[in-house]
């Protein structure tokens, strides 16, 4: 598949390109969760589940139903968590009993995933029964609401995060989180060893499941698969076995892209340490590096070399600016 570079493409067949990527994004935000897991990570009690056994999360937003309660549904959005707290309870309880009754079963006939009342607070018989007649889950946090919603839109993010596996090895050098990529046996899996015996970690090696959460990337492994490497001619290893736990790592922020490529005497390739190519994951932009290989050069050094030069970047060092500076200084005298 075509990597998508600066307007250009590339024949690499193992690269998944960003449109491909950005499919993924949207098939990978929608979430079954079964009820009491969520009520154990959430710290919650089930006060209500009729013959529910899982709940369904599609958008990390958060609703507080205030206006629904009073009767304004123009623009409720029913999918969304809803949370009720100390202050929409106490207006329910103002009400007379029909006006209560009312609104609770105009609220429960939308079909919300579920309902969470912070604050400790009890609810109404009518908001209970309104709940049974309409089949909806209610939970109840001990958390007051301010924080509980934090704590909720934080558990959303992370399980409704974008999701893709892609080829590619993933190494935290120098605590930058370098993504090597390439042709199936280009090198990079013998790369990403040499770095692990000169002191680096490994954090996934074949397939790399990177999930974007706000514009970072995180990078583990797949379970099964979780730190074991193949190295032709060797076969299978366990590198957290042979080498000590300080030599893996469990996740890792994606912070460039490097791909290798088989040295072309034709091409052009970056000279002058300013690179504008950029590898789009999730719709998530970084650094891309293209390093081309071939017989004397050695991967590892230039991978720690292209890491420290991304550390130095990021700080507002340029030696190529450092360079011109010295050339303009040169030509003044």
């Amino acid at each position: 598949m075509p990597v998508k570079k600066d307007g250009a493409s590339s024949n690499k067949k193992d690269l998944p390109d960003a449109k491909t990527l950005a499919t993924a994004e949207i098939e990978e935000t929608v979430k079954d969760v079964d009820i009491f897991e969520f009520a154990d990570r959430m710290e919650l009690e089930i006060l209500y589940r009729g013959d529910n056994r899982r709940i369904h999360f599609c958008t990390f937003n958060i609703s507080r139903p205030g206006l629904q309660l009073a009767g304004y549904y123009k623009h409720f959005s029913a999918e969304r968590v809803q949370v009720i707290g100390e202050m929409e309870m106490t207006y329910l309880l103002q009400m007379t009993h029909q006006a209560r009754k009312t609104a609770c079963e105009e609220f429960f006939k939308n079909p919300i995933p579920c309902l969470i009342l912070t604050t400790a607070t009890p609810p109404c018989e009518e908001l209970l029964s309104a709940a049974k007649k309409f089949n909806r889950v209610v939970l109840i946090s001990k958390v007051r609401t301010t924080m509980f919603v934090n704590k909720l839109s934080l558990y959303l993010n992370e399980l409704l995060a974008p999701s893709v596996t892609i080829h590619a090895v993933l190494m935290d050098l120098y605590g930058v989180g370098v993504l090597v990529m390439g042709e199936s046996g280009i090198g990079k899996s013998e790369t990403a060893l040499e770095l692990i015996g000169r002191g680096h970690r490994l954090v996934a090696d074949d397939a790399v499941t990177i999930t974007r959460i706000g514009d970072r990337l995180d990078g583990t492994s797949p379970e099964v698969i979780r730190y074991f490497m193949e190295v032709r001619g060797i076969g299978i290893i366990d590198v957290k076995a042979m080498y000590g736990a300080g030599a893996v790592q469990l996740v890792k922020s994606v912070d460039m892209v490097v791909r290798l490529e088989e040295w072309n005497d034709k091409a052009t390739y970056n000279r002058l340490g300013t690179p504008d190519e950029k590898y789009s994951i999730l719709g998530v932009k970084k650094p891309l590096y293209v390093i081309p290989v071939k017989p004397g050069r050695n991967l590892a050094i230039i991978l720690e070399a292209a890491a420290r030069t991304h550390r130095l970047n990021d700080l507002g060092f340029s030696a190529m600016d450092e360079l011109s500076e010295r050339l303009r200084g040169n030509f003044d005298k």
